[in-house]
């Protein structure tokens, strides 16, 4: 193929349009739930640059399809974001979208409001190139990721009957190709004590002292969990503790904490739960293990639960899409890819991990960036990405054509 140099050129000439539209994407705020504005956003540029058909779901995932061929091909693109934080901390107002010569700044630059930005002018790319095959491309620009990554792909899969071939997630990747990442689990541990009151605290069972032992326990498990050579090592995070008591002046008689466990490979819920199980015996811990359910409305009104499992998924090296995505890149910038995974979580912990669609990453920006102060995403980066995405249909196509 020689689509690499055209596609280069082709996407070098939209950067002033590309990167005006992910100044424009970032200056309407879209934290998790109220996503409207930059919906309207994507939609009319969706429609500006020739997208044959937008639709938004019930949830409020906007959808843009570009052809009519057999292979359905998905990329995706989660539109919201998480809150700013301290703004002192930023250089610039978190919703400008300050262009300078070589970054785009704001909150969501890079994860991941950047990604949608370069995979519409992608698509628009691939249309004046005339790059259209036996291929249906979906372009996706998801909602509630930030809250719960994946509820969305559950929700478009399950209730709007999207179910592609394969897909491209286009999370920050350094320009890298990804293949896989970490699952996780989100639960509760708490234990149970009988209040009394605080000048008498032997005549009670203090909750929290029975967690402090449980606590400590954990920070020592996270050394021991095991490492895969490819995704790392898995971790396990007391990110939140409370607890009641009739008032401040009696033993506490009920303690919780959240648990953010990173699965590795080989891990899965099973084992955590096992793990933690095993832990509580040990010590002599009586504990209650609460899974959790995620459930929240969206802007558009519906409300959609999921529960808070994100399972492991890893492709292969040799899988047809990895290698669809590694020619991509060797056709498009002639060099051999770097092959990685993501250190965080992504929606394809439903698309491959649940449902078994195969999903490869290549995304704008940087990982670094992401829910940092001073977010930003390389311009270079948005014009590299558009160029990748406007060749991997065909490319795509062809290379599974062959296996």
């Amino acid at each position: 193929m020689t689509e690499g140099l055209p596609v280069l050129r082709r996407a070098e000439a939209t950067r002033d349009e590309l990167t005006d539209f992910a100044s424009r994407l970032i200056q309407a705020p879209s934290v998790s739930g109220d996503e409207g504005r930059v919906i309207d956003v994507i939609r009319s540029e969706m429609l500006k640059v020739g997208f044959d058909e937008v639709t938004i779901d019930g949830l409020g995932n906007i959808i843009g399809r570009i052809g009519s061929g057999r292979t359905c091909i998905a990329m995706d693109a989660h539109i919201d974001t998480v809150d700013v934080g301290r703004s002192d901390l930023w250089d610039h107002p978190p919703f400008s979208g300050v262009i300078d010569e070589t970054w785009v700044h704001g909150r969501g630059a890079s994860d991941q409001k950047s990604g949608m930005a370069s995979m519409v002018y992608g698509m628009k790319i691939l249309k004046d190139l005339e790059l259209l095959d036996d291929f249906t491309v979906y372009v996706v620009g998801s909602v509630l990721e930030e809250d719960c990554d994946g509820l969305c792909w559950r929700y478009l899969i399950e209730e709007h009957g999207l179910n592609p071939d394969f897909a491209v997630i286009t999370e920050p990747t350094s320009l890298r190709i990804n293949r896989g990442q970490k699952g996780r689990i989100e639960f509760q541990i708490r234990t149970h004590g009988r209040s009394a009151h605080a000048s008498a605290p032997e005549r009670g069972d203090n909750a929290v002292y029975a967690m402090a032992k449980l606590v400590s326990e954990i920070e020592q498990l996270n050394d021991r969990l095991k490492v895969d050579a490819f995704l790392g090592k898995g971790t396990i995070v007391v990110s939140e503790i409370t607890s009641i008591s009739p008032s401040v002046n009696a033993v506490p008689d009920h303690c919780a904490v959240h648990i953010d466990r990173r699965l590795t490979a080989g891990e899965t819920r099973e084992t955590a739960m096992a793990e933690i199980r095993e832990l509580c015996e040990r010590i002599g811990v009586d504990a209650e293990i609460v899974e959790l359910t995620y459930e929240r409305t969206s802007y558009t009104g519906t409300r959609y639960a999921a529960e808070k499992y994100f399972p492991t998924w890893v492709l292969e090296e040799e899988d047809p899409v990895v290698q669809a995505a590694v020619e991509t890149h060797r056709e498009v910038f002639g060099r051999n890819a770097d092959v990685s995974h993501w250190d965080f979580s992504t929606n394809g912990t439903v698309i491959t991990g649940v449902y078994g669609i195969p999903a490869v990453g290549f995304g704008p920006g940087d990982e670094k960036y992401a829910h940092a102060p001073n977010e930003r995403v390389a311009i270079d980066h948005l014009i590299a990405a558009a160029a990748f995405y406007a060749a991997f249909p065909s490319i795509a196509c062809k290379t599974l054509a062959r296996t």
